[in-house]
């Protein structure tokens, strides 16, 4: 019996040797798979985290632009209003100058608007009771350089300042208010290249 146990423990030396032989093969193969797919998982947080970092960023560009257009937009809103406070002011110092000077003012604007032709000039109904004694007299003058006439209308215009001429039916609104509209825009490039 001594050559079957003989024979068996051979058997089982070589069953042993091969068993060994396969798990260490095993065991090779899994640290093989581990580490590719630790690598794998490194390889994928790494990608993350740059991924996650470059958006950040991106947040962090698209924050501060926003914030810059916010405070170049508040800047913007705030020189409007000291142009638009500005040229408002000027509107009302101009109808509130003392009687003469606002006259000659008045004969200034009305020299560069007045037409050829019989016309007539209407003004407020509170120009109308402070007009100066030969301020009739004054515009008819400044008509008649022009090749024209103008009398003085008894009836008030609904305007608050300046004057309306009138020749034939056509009305030209000459009042501070019209003249300060209609050159709103230039007020205000000259306003801001004095400011800034």
């Amino acid at each position: 019996m001594a050559g079957v146990d003989s024979i068996v423990n051979e058997i089982l030396r070589e069953a042993k040797e091969k068993a060994e032989r396969q798990l260490a093969e095993a065991r090779a193969e899994a640290d093989k798979k581990i580490a590719a797919a630790e690598q794998e998982n490194a390889d994928f947080l790494a990608k993350a985290a740059a991924k996650a970092d470059e958006e950040a960023e991106n947040v962090i560009v698209r924050a501060k632009s926003a914030s810059g257009l916010r405070r170049r937009q508040a800047l913007l809103v705030a020189k409007q209003d000291i142009i638009e406070g500005l040229i408002g002011k000027a509107y009302e110092l101009l109808d509130q100058q003392p009687d003469g000077d606002y006259f000659s003012m008045i004969k200034k604007l009305l020299a560069k608007a007045v037409h050829s032709g019989d016309g007539e000039i209407l003004f407020s109904e509170k120009d109308l009771k402070r007009l100066p004694e030969t301020f009739a007299k004054e515009i008819a003058e400044i008509a008649g350089k022009s090749g024209g006439s103008l009398k003085i209308s008894d009836k008030p215009a609904a305007i608050d300042n300046g004057f309306i001429l009138s020749y034939g039916g056509i009305d030209e609104n000459c009042s501070l208010k019209a003249l300060f509209a209609e050159k709103h825009d230039q007020l205000q490039d000259k306003a801001h290249a004095s400011l800034w």
